[in-house]
């Protein structure tokens, strides 16, 4: 290998370890021949079983947008989904057939027959029995031994808590649930019943970040003393991922242009359209589909799927959301103007109700993987909690049609090496040694997309995407030292969560996933291989972590409503204790139902 002179200042041992020779032995042997044969990458990498003797009997409540990703990481090995729930024919369709909007979406997205190899949906609906109405009677099937939860926010606690009631071992979408007490009352009663209960943290299951972590914890980049966060987007008013269009009744296309010339002449033809936006996409499919000059057989077939696609999408309108708890919104427009229920189910991120805002979506994946790096500098493994925060944020390019923010930026304080004597006892040695984390989610600017930057004492570490990790020596970006670098993957470029470029990366051999089928598969061999009551064996993002993960990012929607700085309590991260940032105890478990 032929060094530059920056490389050489690090060695060459160093250097190959940077790049990755251990990690890149260990998949071009065990975990790769795992892989050649069909056994999972995550079983041989992570150290749990190829596989389960019994697949765990699942049933899916919430088959959205995140409900369908997790429903394509599935390995039938593993799992078996028998049942679904959802009050979205959108989602129900979506489910089985996959997701057609694009070859990205769908490779994200394949849907439950591309998963278990059914031809059809009739074939389909005979494994898995479809609940479009009542999840409950879901949770009544004595058939299901466990449930994944991909529902708006505001539901997770309720839902998952009365999963573990009937006896089903829960795995909820992050966050773990829309409040502090919401997340100890989870956590209570995963004790109670002694069902596993994991959050969807998925970068705790991904082999790229295992390998940073490797990296941090050889110190090859010296001390880790701050971090850079961002999750940027293009999103703008009139193109934004949060804000998908609403359904409306079907029509023939001479009744749309009817109404289309009436709305004209009052001078309400684009409101008009804006409302009718996916209509008009169906009526120009619909044209299209037919044109055998301009467009191929598979052309057209792919049109085909996204015409019932777009079908199954209108018959949203029908919802009557309000019977599910869905309610009317009054917007701060001076106007009085109404939001309906159905938009408040359809565009449920958009409101404090039922999301959390950006730093809910999106930056509790980040801080989480910030914790991650820097608790990869203690020696025991445990979970490193932060100090404080300072955050601001506001609704700087979106009009008055939303509660969340489009812009947040906040910074954290982290204990770092030498700031406690030790980390049980807590007693503070040096109050400098602090590592600091800030991070930006923007809308209206996609500069820079989604990442973290790791500054260390010796070296700069620099993950992109979910895919690429590069690593600098010293504080030069120019004394580049290594990169380990995906290979181009799908994009998910209708994930409302923005995830830009997925489902592919890259850690120096062999393709690797973001996480989401590791994750899966673990949750199912703990499920199947408890360990015992001493040791048992637990999903990597089991409820302590994940309410500590909670607690960073609602108490930063505190401090951004408060436009103060907050300390930490440490109080707030422990399960057992009554104390939460938003000042609401939680319920023992004796006394939720």
């Amino acid at each position: 290998m032929n060094l530059s002179p920056e490389e050489k200042k690090i060695g060459k041992e160093n250097f190959n370890n940077v790049v990755g020779t251990t990690r890149r032995d260990f998949l071009k042997g065990s975990a790769l021949a795992a892989v050649v044969s069909g056994t999972s990458l995550g079983a041989a990498y992570f150290g749990y079983g190829k596989t389960v003797d019994n697949p765990v009997r699942v049933g899916v409540i919430g088959t959205g947008d995140e409900g369908c990703v997790l429903i394509g990481a599935i390995n039938p090995e593993f799992i078996q989904v028998v049942a679904i729930a959802d009050i979205r024919p959108y989602n129900i369709w979506r489910a089985f057939h996959g997701d057609h909007s694009s070859d990205s979406a769908n490779a994200a997205r394949p849907g439950l027959m591309h998963v278990y190899g059914w031809k059809t949906e009739e074939e389909a609906k005979k494994h898995v029995k479809v609940y479009p109405d009542r999840y409950e009677e879901l949770l009544d099937n004595a058939e299901v031994e466990a449930v994944i939860i991909a529902l708006p926010l505001h539901l997770h606690d309720v839902v998952s808590i009365q999963a573990m009631r009937r006896g089903k071992h829960v795995l909820t979408e992050k966050l773990m649930a829309h409040s502090a007490h919401q997340c100890k009352e989870m956590a209570r009663v995963a004790e109670d019943t002694g069902l596993l209960l994991a959050t969807g943290h998925q970068r705790h299951y991904s082999v790229l970040y295992d390998n940073a972590v490797d990296t941090i914890k050889r110190g090859l980049i010296g001390d880790v003393h701050y971090i850079r966060a961002q999750w940027h987007r293009g999103n703008l008013p009139g193109n934004d991922s949060w804000q998908p269009p609403l359904p409306v009744e079907m029509m023939s296309e001479a009744e749309y242009l009817d109404g289309r010339r009436a709305a004209r002449k009052e001078n309400r033809e684009a409101e008009y359209r804006g409302a009718h936006v996916l209509l008009e996409q169906y009526f120009t499919l619909q044209k299209n589909i037919n044109d055998t000059k301009k467009y191929s057989a598979r052309d057209r077939e792919k049109m085909a799927m996204k015409l019932a696609q777009y079908e199954a999408q209108l018959k949203d309108a029908a919802i009557n959301a309000s019977s599910y708890g869905y309610q009317e919104i009054t917007l701060e427009d001076g106007k009085g103007t109404i939001r309906s229920p159905l938009e408040e189910l359809i565009r449920w991120r958009l409101w404090n109700r039922t999301g959390g805002g950006l730093m809910a979506e999106l930056g509790s994946h980040q801080l989480d993987a910030a914790s991650i790096f820097i608790s990869s500098q203690r020696d025991d493994g445990e979970k490193v909690l932060p100090l404080s925060v300072v955050a601001v944020g506001g609704r700087h390019l979106f009009p008055v049609d939303r509660d969340c923010d489009d812009h947040v930026y906040c910074s954290f304080e982290f204990p770092g090496k030498g700031y406690y004597e030790d980390y049980e006892s807590k007693k503070i040695a040096d109050p400098n040694k602090k590592i600091v984390v800030t991070y930006s989610s923007i809308n209206g600017n996609g500069f820079g997309g989604y990442g973290e930057v790791v500054y260390g004492t010796k070296g700069t570490m620099i993950l992109e995407r979910e895919q690429d990790v590069m690593l600098f020596a010293g504080s030069d970006t120019t004394s580049y030292v290594g990169v380990k670098k995906s290979d181009s993957g799908p994009t998910l470029d209708t994930t409302e969560s923005g995830g830009g470029e997925a489902a592919i990366a890259q850690a120096a051999a062999g393709p690797v996933s973001r996480g989401y089928r590791e994750e899966i598969e673990h949750w199912a061999w703990c499920i199947r291989n408890p360990g015992d009551k001493d040791k048992p064996n637990l999903p990597r993002c089991h409820p302590k972590v994940a309410l500590a993960d909670s607690v960073i990012a609602l108490t930063s929607n505190i401090a951004m409503d408060q436009s103060c700085r907050i300390d930490f309590k440490p109080e707030w991260f422990d399960i057992h204790s009554n104390e939460t940032p938003e000042g609401i105890e939680p319920r023992q478990a004796k006394d939720i139902a």
